[in-house]
């Protein structure tokens, strides 16, 4: 059995455009499932998205082979275009993976955004599995980074 591992992590990228710019593909749900889907083979069974302070946001999927995983966050500060703080839990399937607080924080870099995202976590499964959650949060980061400069042209 594994004990509850509990880490603090951060990642930071430089986004193409100013802060409003970057906010916006956290706050549009159309522009943040641009960077977040990224598994195509994945059914969606379930999503909602109320990006607002007191607000949640769920997704609930099934994988192709018939596991779920869900995702469920409560937003509970917002400042746009600066900062957005949420809590939020995985499972797979009716099993609890990790719960966690992430600050998202957008500050202006010249024509550039720096966004320095934190997550504490409690995760509950293994050493190596936290490693490959991290990873993972890293890669959707850089999914982000590619999608802005994907539709960059004239966007501030």
């Amino acid at each position: 059995m594994n004990g509850t591992l509990h880490r603090t992590f951060t990642v930071e990228r430089m986004l193409p455009g100013s802060p409003r710019h970057a906010f916006r593909f956290w706050s549009d749900q159309a522009l943040k499932r641009a960077w977040t889907d990224c598994h195509a083979d994945w059914t969606v069974l379930e999503e909602r998205f109320d990006f607002r302070a007191g607000g949640d946001e769920v997704k609930r999927w099934r994988m192709p082979g018939g596991e779920t995983l869900s995702f469920r966050a409560r937003y509970f500060d917002i400042e746009p275009p600066r900062r957005i703080v949420y809590a939020f839990d995985m499972a797979f399937g009716a099993a609890r993976q990790s719960v966690s607080l992430a600050t998202v924080e957008l500050f202006a870099a010249g024509g550039e955004t720096r966004m320095l995202f934190t997550e504490q976590i409690a995760f509950l499964g293994g050493e190596e599995a936290l490693r490959g959650r991290v990873a993972g949060t890293a890669e959707g980061f850089d999914r982000l980074v590619s999608v802005i400069a994907a539709g960059r042209a004239g966007v501030q």
